[in-house]
């Protein structure tokens, strides 16, 4: 059983007492163990602003992407470590693995290539290509520039269970890039993986000292030290998020806070589709149902139809999910293996009852047992995919106001574009809804109603079946985020991350003196 130590203030430190003990979320043999008792956060957050961040904002952004290609390249190298990693520690099939690790360094090289292309400087120049900036008097002399610089604090990132990894990675990639110094602080029940890939970071030596930190543990007070110069963003339930938004220090100063919480993500059949879209849409539902046992925030949650076809759809779904192998995720054969903790597991079948009181009834699957390959008794945490159904759709409001984070769906019909835009509302925003039609005027009518509710908004078709990603893979070339429910943040999107980390200022004076200033002459 190992300890997994904390890298703070240019060095790794174990937590003391007895911690927390991990168990394998398939055997439940302890795996490590992990504190944070005693750990100087205070330290930790001044060692960032005043080492990392200076050391950061002296490189340009051409710079700041050299060194996250190099921060790729490592993780490239030690790839396969970090897939067995996961496997063990978090419970994941090899497929689910390469997700969450392949996500972790595919979102960092896409950031080391974007900012290759952002040029010599460390900030940003609005109008700086081609513009004058903005005439402010009737001599062209006086004149304002709006520039985008780095904050001077430091980035807190408390990230959720489910991709240890890629949350962790993409987080950081865009903060790093922006010149803002990172504290990453994983969730506990997966923080090995977390706990690897710093050290692999670490080892590369390409990380100025106080760029990147990792609390392992318990955060402590950590939040309690944060400033107007620091930056905030949480991945987890809308619970916590509110209680991190009601901290007196973030109120007082306003700290940036950025979060993506609960999201009851919605697929919509459209009447009519070509067999192909239809294939994609019954190809994407189970994915999005199954992959990382259902614990993906984009995860699909409620699955729309035309009433008419509402029974073919389910004997279809239900046909595809017989074929999911639950179990041991070492097993190759393995589609979909445990929860991650025992806690996982009761509020799993506890949110599958609570539908279910709400006017739901399972169609597939059954949420207290399960056949589980290469399970020895009854240990491990499996829970197999179910399907429910609500024929009443409107009356039904827990389908739309609980999410349970596990391998879980509801189908429920729908008659016409307008109802099917009110029930999906109905979840109070999500980060992503799918659209599967094949009717232009169906899919333009849908989709601008449900952008309103969405960060982003799929759209499947005959013509994209073959190529495109399934609606629950993140893009770094594209937001993430969702209003309401969600979260009400936004991160990646390209350049448009990096927005959360620089501090937009006008600059007024004498035109020469300004483009002196910002390197424009």
């Amino acid at each position: 059983m190992i300890t997994l130590k904390s890298y703070l203030a240019g060095k790794w430190q174990a937590g003391a007492g007895e911690g927390s003990t991990l168990l394998d979320p398939t055997t439940e043999e302890p795996l490590a163990r992990v504190s944070s008792e005693g750990l100087d956060f205070a330290a930790a957050v001044a060692y960032g602003r005043d080492v990392g961040g200076p050391a950061l904002r002296a490189m340009s952004f051409v710079e700041r992407a050299a060194m996250l290609g190099k921060l790729a390249g490592a993780l490239r190298e030690a790839r396969e470590m970090l897939l067995d990693e996961s496997i063990k520690s978090g419970g994941t099939t090899r497929s689910d693995a390469k997700f969450d690790v392949d996500g972790a360094t595919g979102t960092i090289a896409y950031y080391a290539d974007l900012g290759s292309k952002l040029g010599d400087r460390g900030f940003f120049v609005e109008g700086a290509d081609g513009e004058q900036g903005e005439k402010l008097a009737r001599s062209p002399r006086f004149c304002g520039y709006h520039v985008r610089v780095p904050l001077r604090g430091v980035a807190v990132h408390v990230n959720a269970f489910n991709f240890p990894a890629w949350g962790m990675a993409e987080k950081a990639a865009v903060a790093l890039l922006a010149g803002v110094p990172v504290i990453s602080k994983p969730a506990t029940s997966t923080a090995a993986l977390a706990f690897r890939l710093m050290e692999v970071l670490v080892a590369s030596g390409a990380l100025p000292d106080g760029a990147w930190q990792l609390v392992c543990g318990s955060a402590g007070d950590l939040l309690t030290h944060l400033g107007g110069q620091d930056v905030l963003a949480f991945t987890g339930s809308a619970a916590t998020a509110r209680a991190l938004r009601a901290l007196p220090n973030v109120i007082e100063h306003s700290v940036r806070v950025n979060v993506e919480a609960d999201s009851l993500n919605a697929a919509v059949l459209a009447p009519d589709v070509d067999d192909d879209t239809y294939q994609m849409f019954l190809r994407d539902v189970v994915k999005e149902v199954t992959q990382k046992t259902g614990q993906k925030c984009t995860a699909t949650r409620r699955v729309l139809v035309p009433a008419d076809d509402l029974d073919r759809v389910e004997q279809d779904l239900a046909e595809r999910l017989q074929r999911i192998v639950v179990g041991d995720p070492s097993d190759s054969d393995v589609r979909m293996g445990p929860l991650v903790n025992r806690a996982q597991l009761a509020e799993a079948r506890a949110g599958v009852d609570k539908l279910v009181s709400a006017g739901a009834r399972v169609v597939y699957g059954d949420p207290n047992q399960v056949e589980a390959r290469g399970r020895s008794g009854d240990q491990g945490y499996f829970f197999g995919p179910v399907l429910l159904r609500a024929d009443a759709p409107d009356e039904a409001i827990a389908v739309h106001a609980h999410e349970v984070f596990g391998p879980v769906a509801t189908l429920m019909p729908y008659e016409g574009a307008e109802q099917a835009a009110k029930l999906v509302a109905m979840g109070g925003g999500g980060l992503v809804a799918s659209v599967y039609s094949d009717d232009a005027e169906l899919t333009k009518a849908l989709t601008l109603e449900l952008a309103p509710y969405h960060g982003r908004v799929f759209v499947g078709s005959k013509k994209v079946a073959d190529v495109a990603t399934p609606p629950g893979m993140v893009l770094p070339s594209c937001v993430h985020g969702g209003p309401g429910r969600a979260g009400g943040g936004e991160e990646l999107g390209g350049t448009r991350g990096l927005d959360l980390y620089l501090q937009r200022s006008a600059l007024q004076g004498d035109r020469a003196v300004l483009e002196r200033a910002l390197g424009l002459r």
